[in-house]
């Protein structure tokens, strides 16, 4: 078992894998690579190993670990992320360039055997475990199983997001994570990617229905850790060469009330193609207290779920939700029932 020791980190190397512990006292302790702590990294999730002698200011060594298409989740999100700040970076003094060059070598030669690509769980084991929760100037952002919570309740709300409340969502539905860093003069923020975020966001931070805003410092990398452990969930759930997650569970991606708007219209029944509005179901007492129209001989289906009604009822739910009376898994697992109705 190999061990090097650097201004960052100590890694230990013991040929199926690196462990990293970040290391360091007051100033000297990064903010991200304190809060992540420590990890275990596969070398089967390691592309390649990168080690200069002599490339750090003080004359001292660079080493960086290059992880394969969808392991560094950390990367992915925090692109303006300084480099003294990346968990797979280590530099030390020029008096333990061997032992770091040997390191090297060795963690290059075990990730080369290494042909077949990890499991795509296998980025899991790179971020904190669930449930991550964070707490900015504008609120909280929590990732647990049941998927993603932004929380507008802190002093520097807006408006729009303290009406709002909350913004709930299925990790499935998510297709991004947006992470950019206060620069002391504009806000840092978090932002979640959904197929319709870009044509209902708003071009303000503070208005936007999808965005947590942070404050430099401390809430700054709280909110690149939890956008990292997003995308970590989100590759770990997507399908091969799909892209996105995988989305055969029937109640993902119904935290938007918007979704069942775009699938009341796919199914018909809130306007048809061209335009055209499909027949309203039978008047038997008032539309809203009745779950189900029957179609004639010739309509196919008897007995069906009323689409229409369906969405009124969870816009409804909504409301009772947003209102705290009901809680968030009564509001779960009354969506999946509406939905097995359509």
């Amino acid at each position: 078992m190999d061990e090097l020791r650097g201004d960052q980190a100590v890694w230990v190397f013991d040929g199926e894998s690196v462990a990293i512990r970040y290391e360091g006292t007051g100033w000297s302790k990064d903010p991200l690579l304190r809060r992540i702590g420590r990890l275990e990294l596969p070398v089967a999730a390691i592309a390649g190993v990168d080690f200069r002698p002599g490339a750090d200011r003080r004359r001292g060594w660079v080493l960086r670990l290059r992880l394969r298409d969808r392991m560094d989740p950390y990367t992915a999100v925090g692109a303006a992320l300084r480099e003294e700040s990346q968990p797979f970076r280590l530099t030390g003094p020029a008096r333990s360039e061997l032992v770091a060059e040997y390191l090297a070598d060795q963690t290059r030669f075990a990730a080369e055997r290494h042909t077949e690509p990890p499991a795509p769980a296998t980025v899991l084991r790179l971020v904190p475990r669930l449930p991550l929760h964070i707490q900015t100037c504008e609120g909280t952002a929590t990732v647990d199983d049941s998927g993603v919570r932004l929380v507008w309740s802190g002093a520097r709300a807006g408006g729009r997001k303290r009406r709002a409340q909350r913004r709930e969502y299925d990790l499935a539905e998510i297709t991004g994570v947006e992470w950019t860093p206060s620069d002391g003069w504009e806000w840092g923020y978090l932002r979640v990617a959904t197929a319709n975020s870009a044509r209902e966001g708003s071009t303000r931070l503070r208005q936007d229905l999808n965005v947590l805003l942070a404050d430099e410092g401390a809430q700054t990398f709280d909110a690149l850790l939890m956008a990292a452990t997003i995308t970590a969930h989100m590759w770990a759930g997507a399908r091969p060469g799909s892209g996105g997650r995988e989305t055969g569970n029937p109640v993902a991606g119904l935290r938007d009330p918007r979704w069942w708007l775009d699938k009341a219209r796919a199914v018909g029944r809130i306007g048809g193609v061209g335009g055209a509005r499909a027949e309203p179901p039978a008047a038997e007492g008032p539309a809203v207290d009745r779950p189900a129209r029957e179609e004639g001989a010739s309509g196919g289906v008897r007995g069906g779920a009323d689409t229409e009604w369906v969405f009124r009822q969870i816009e409804r739910l909504g409301e009772l939700h947003a209102r705290g009376l009901l809680t968030d898994e009564e509001f779960s697992a009354k969506k999946a029932e509406l939905l097995g109705r359509i």
